[in-house]
């Protein structure tokens, strides 16, 4: 379920890989704001493999290693059909992202061989707001790649690490990248009903928070909301309502405009199979 999020990376892919490139801002806002998911898509295949050149290149660059991490890790999750493909590239996104993380912050260097308790421990260690953004990458990518390798429990059992270091993200810097991190941990509690420990509440809270925080303007938000929570509570009314006014809304929020294109593509998905899912 968490695969979906990778056009949501592709927000700071844009962002952080154009200023890496010089390529000029206004650039960069053409592509955020545009409304051509398909025209994307096929750009993005050069963009991987341009990436790949640049980490050979500048294999200590956090920017270069934090960006390549974002494309691989969304490419994986949106556009590549292939399981042993998201597998193999999800994995690559990770150890991208963790040696970025390793750049910039010295106590997650080893953070995917500590014991969860250790790691828990040495994620709340790390209490300045400016590491937000890197909190965010690797805990972000994390839960992609554990989704993507959903059948390894070995994978599973690392979920709570990436869950701290989104929580210790929103904690130190509330509503980062229109309220993502927000988003991510709603999913992440609504994995499980509550008849099987998850948190259904918990997950309505970070939704609804993720919505306040962005304004209303993430449209993905209220998407995951209507899929992962009223789906997981059997709330057809919520459901429905959630989607109709991501349908109802301007997609056009400036640089959030390709990723609400994307939101309401799903949006139109889901509401096509609602009175099939709530029989």
């Amino acid at each position: 379920m968490l695969q979906r999020f990778g056009l949501a990376l592709i927000l700071l892919l844009f962002v952080t890989g154009c200023a890496t490139f010089r390529i000029p801002s206004n650039l960069s806002a053409e592509i955020l704001s545009s409304d051509d998911l398909e025209l994307v898509e096929d750009g993005l295949p050069t963009y991987l493999l341009t990436m790949d050149g640049l980490v050979r290149t500048y294999p200590r660059n956090v920017r270069v290693l934090s960006t390549a991490a974002e494309l691989n890790s969304a490419y994986a999750g949106v556009f590549m059909e292939s399981e042993e493909r998201q597998k193999r590239y999800s994995a690559k996104a990770l150890d991208l992202a963790t040696r970025a993380a390793c750049r910039e912050i010295r106590s997650l260097c080893d953070i995917r061989e500590q014991r969860v308790s250790v790691a828990e421990q040495t994620i709340d260690g790390i209490d300045r707001e400016r590491d937000a953004p890197m909190l965010y990458l690797l805990g972000s990518i994390w839960a992609g790649y554990i989704q993507a390798h959903s059948d390894d429990w070995n994978a599973v059992a690392q979920l709570p690490k990436a869950q701290r270091l989104l929580e210790q993200q929103v904690k130190l810097y509330p509503g980062y990248n229109h309220a993502m991190g927000e988003l991510y941990l709603g999913v992440i509690a609504s994995i499980l009903p509550p008849a099987l420990g998850g948190q259904p509440e918990v997950a309505r809270e970070y939704f609804e928070r993720a919505i306040t925080l962005s304004r209303g303007r993430n449209l993905i938000v209220k998407v995951f909301y209507a899929q992962e929570y009223a789906r997981l509570m059997f709330d057809q009314e919520l459901h429905d309502d959630l989607l109709e006014q991501v349908l109802a809304a301007d997609p056009s929020q400036g640089q959030l405009t390709l990723q609400n294109a994307y939101a309401q593509s799903l949006a139109r998905e889901l509401l096509a199979t609602s009175n099939d899912y709530f029989f």
